[in-house]
């Protein structure tokens, strides 16, 4: 299936901040391709292109995909079609985690953790979709949004937590604060680690599909308390699959 371009693959790779450069590098680099903005075999933007996406230089940007493609998650490749891609496969473990077992590691949270996840999830990403439905979207938005969502209801299992991901990250980007859209990739990660811990459940996808279309719909006909009142529904069904098999 063709999926969009533009603002996706672009959605994290902004300026990093403060005095970690490196290590926000590797965090933004990794939460793209974690997240599915550049999918398994799709090639990343040049080094001198992610340096000023990033506001890094290059010897940081280098550093930083020499240490995603010893963990694996990065290929380079040279000669004439080369360049950093995205590994076919990805790492299943999760970084940081002793076991390197996502399920092991999942089901150590607390339900104290879990409910902050989930709390975190609802205030950033209700807030966004009213947002998003407040603004007025330029044609290309428009589009990405109504791409994003095609994907998503097309998507093979395999495919499907990727392209919910760059669902959810689109209305947050369509909120209009560049500040957002990093901390909901930050706490998609968290949802997408307990996610995999609980059986994928077929009735589930479909009735996200529907809440899906319902929420982009109100944003692109400018309803803010219907798209957050559809968020809000969505995040729901979700949280309440996780408490059910998790806590």
């Amino acid at each position: 299936m063709d999926e969009p371009t533009g603002l996706h693959g672009e959605l994290l790779l902004r300026p990093v901040r403060g005095g970690n450069s490196f290590e926000e590098t590797v965090q933004r680099l990794l939460q793209t391709v974690r997240l599915g903005l550049v999918a398994p075999g799709e090639r990343l933007p040049a080094e001198r292109e992610l340096a000023t996406m990033l506001s890094v230089s290059r010897d940081t940007v280098r550093d930083a995909i020499a240490s995603l493609s010893d963990a694996g998650y990065l290929v380079s490749r040279r000669g004439r079609y080369g360049g950093t891609f995205v590994s076919e496969t990805l790492p299943t473990h999760t970084p940081g985690t002793a076991s390197g077992d996502p399920v092991g590691a999942a089901r150590q949270l607390t339900p104290e953790l879990i409910e902050d996840t989930l709390t975190l999830r609802e205030i950033l990403e209700v807030g966004g979709a009213r947002a998003a439905a407040g603004r007025a979207l330029t044609p290309t938005e428009r589009e990405l949004l109504w791409e994003s969502l095609s994907n998503a209801n097309a998507a093979s299992d395999e495919e499907y937590r990727r392209l919910d991901s760059r669902f959810h990250l689109m209305v947050g980007e369509l909120a209009g604060s560049a500040s957002l859209t990093p901390l909901i990739a930050d706490v998609r990660m968290r949802v997408n680690e307990l996610l995999d811990s609980i059986p994928s459940l077929g009735p589930n996808i479909a009735h996200s599909n529907t809440q899906h279309e319902q929420i982009a719909i109100a944003i692109l006909t400018g309803r803010p308390d219907a798209a957050a009142q559809a968020m809000s529904e969505h995040l729901a069904g979700t949280a309440l699959l996780l408490r059910g098999f998790l806590e």
